[in-house]
């Protein structure tokens, strides 16, 4: 790829922060929320995390692009983010598993991307003044000008509910496993196949090979599942998954989880959003962190047992606002000490903020599937 005129892109912050750098992928205009993931890896996994629908987000491992793309690292069948941001991009990848470059993959599925900049300095920009809209331009459509007054109009990620973008359109069963050799530590399996009802609010791929891998019977049902449809089901434990834009906004998902909770004995276990929604469920509020939590290496816990997780997520639970006396607080981000994961203290239900199937990140966590496994045992 040459650096001619024709290859310029720009990158304009809703706060009059302009850069300039080089296409690729996708030539195009693109507007949305900017974040930072700090992973070292997993590019392809973190690209198609429906979590990231209508984020532009920027790497900061200055590499991108050295292992390719391949079908099987895939979150979701196509990338929801809106934009890539990179300080420079590999055109010639190297690993026995790759079928396709990164740049000609993201042109294909029409991701914008934005590279040769200096990332290092875009971060640390924002993490002094927040996350904030931006838009990239690489087709010459627009002035910087042009841009930040568009931008004057782009909604906030605050209040939306983009669960509903995301979300299937109607209920399947998911069978397949987690192709990896850590499951030999696992626990001998249930004789019988417990049945999960997971709700998709932006689920990722790895949760349901996770669950499939600790012995579990999985049927995925659209946000917009009713109660009644799933006590019919009578599953043994009803799961909510992670996704993107506000949790206060995923109105559908409290009222549902509130009335699991209330009239059922069901066993509930939420991931990321999922997390988020049964906090609301429960009486708690959420709120809008200055930028957001992304990457391989946060430090969880509480009582001197601490996980390396993986994280996605912008909001997070205010800690003050869950009852003691129904809540109890498990782990705590020892970044900033925000709530990381908590349980009701009667009841089978427990939320964790980070990503326990942590693709890709390490698998300190994988034990909250082994305890879901466990209540749910027990139940039946």
């Amino acid at each position: 790829m040459t650096s001619s005129p024709n290859n310029l892109a720009i990158l304009v912050l809703s706060d009059g922060t302009f850069l300039q750098g080089k296409s690729f992928g996708l030539r195009g205009t693109v507007y949305g929320e900017i974040v930072f993931n700090t992973g070292i890896t997993g590019y392809q996994e973190v690209m198609t995390d429906p979590s990231y629908h209508g984020q532009l987000v920027i790497f900061t491992y200055p590499e991108l692009g050295n292992t390719g793309v391949n079908p099987n690292d895939q979150e979701a069948e196509k990338p929801y983010l809106k934009g890539v941001i990179a300080r420079n991009i590999t055109h010639k990848p190297s690993n026995w598993r790759l079928t396709e470059n990164l740049n000609n993959w993201l042109e294909k599925e029409k991701v914008v991307g934005i590279y040769d900049l200096d990332t290092r300095a875009l971060v640390r920009h924002l993490r002094e003044f927040g996350t904030m809209n931006a838009a990239i331009c690489s087709n010459s459509k627009y002035t910087p000008d042009q841009l930040l007054e568009n931008l004057k109009d782009f909604p906030s990620m605050e209040g939306l509910n983009l669960a509903s973008e995301v979300s299937t359109s109607k209920a399947y069963k998911w069978d397949k496993t987690t192709a990896v050799d850590f499951d030999k530590r696992l626990k001998p399996l249930p004789s019988k196949c417990l049945k999960v009802a997971a709700i998709d609010f932006g689920i990722k791929r790895s949760i349901l090979n996770r669950f499939v891998s600790h012995g579990c019977e999985v049927e995925v049902f659209p946000v917009d599942v009713n109660f009644e449809e799933l006590e019919d089901l009578s599953p043994d434990g009803v799961f909510l998954s992670n996704g993107p834009g506000d949790p206060a906004a995923v109105e559908q998902g409290i009222t549902l989880a509130k009335r699991l909770i209330s009239e059922t004995e069901i066993p509930i276990f939420g991931i990321c959003l999922g997390h988020q929604i049964l906090g609301l469920a429960l009486g708690g509020k959420t709120f809008k962190l200055p930028y957001g939590h992304r990457g391989l290496n946060h430090p969880c816990g509480k009582t001197g047992q601490i996980e390396i997780t993986s994280q996605n997520h912008g909001f997070a639970l205010e800690a003050s606002s869950l009852n003691p006396k129904i809540v109890e607080i498990t782990h705590l981000n020892l970044n900033d000490q925000t709530v990381a994961a908590f349980k009701m203290i009667n009841r089978s239900v427990f939320g964790v903020q980070y990503h326990p199937e942590a693709s890709p990140g390490p698998h300190d966590a994988d034990h909250h599937f082994s305890h879901f496994v466990a209540l749910m045992s027990e139940r039946r």
